[in-house]
């Protein structure tokens, strides 16, 4: 189901952005993050976030990103779910150099986050993500196409369990600024189907 992006609201509303024909482009601001606490100890939560919000528990949130002007380290942009500063989830590209990025994800818990990735050519720049909500569990996969989808994290969010919002995010945590568009922006029936195999333990 194609989304009105009217129903959307920011967090942390950049200074410049638009939306024209169904597409939103987010100039990000110098020293913008999302990040806390582990291993590099600071808590960065200033980068904006453009969410909508559902009741629903279980369905698939898809989006295609493009960022042709990321250039300096760190630069990224992707698919999020933002409660509050401690509780997030977020799935996007991030640049290092000329010849690779990280494709990853993040998983931030009670005010601590972790980081998964796998390095990626630096020619890459347009990825589509799915996210995806069974009750308080979440699934991130990316597709270069948009059909073929790949598993990037399986994960749970402790505060993840009522009303959630969820979106697209972009931000230049060192001295950079490029430009983000966000496009094809689907919400459906949930493409993450229930398990078939091992059943849980008893208690």
């Amino acid at each position: 189901m194609k989304m009105n992006l009217k129903d959307f609201t920011w967090v942390r509303e950049p200074k410049k952005w638009t939306i024209k024909d169904d597409v939103l482009e987010i100039t990000t601001e110098e020293h913008t993050d999302l990040w806390q606490r582990t291993y590099y100890h600071f808590r960065n939560d200033n980068a904006p976030c453009f969410q909508i919000k559902t009741v629903g528990k279980y369905f698939s949130f898809t989006v295609k990103t493009s960022f042709k002007e990321a250039k300096h380290r760190f630069d990224q942009c992707g698919v999020i779910l933002y409660l509050d500063s401690e509780n997030w989830i977020k799935g996007s590209i991030e640049y290092e150099n000329e010849t690779f990025q990280h494709l990853g994800s993040v998983v931030t818990n009670n005010g601590y986050s972790d980081w998964a990735t796998t390095n990626i050519s630096a020619k890459v720049k347009e990825m589509w993500y799915r996210l995806s909500r069974r009750e308080d569990d979440y699934k991130i996969e990316c597709s270069a196409d948009g059909i073929n989808f790949e598993q990037m994290r399986i994960c749970h969010l402790s505060k993840g369990d009522g009303v959630i919002s969820f979106g697209v995010y972009a931000c230049s945590p060192e001295e950079s600024s490029f430009t983000a568009k966000f496009s094809n922006f689907d919400f459906g029936e949930c493409q993450w189907l229930s398990h078939d195999g091992q059943q849980p333990d008893k208690e």
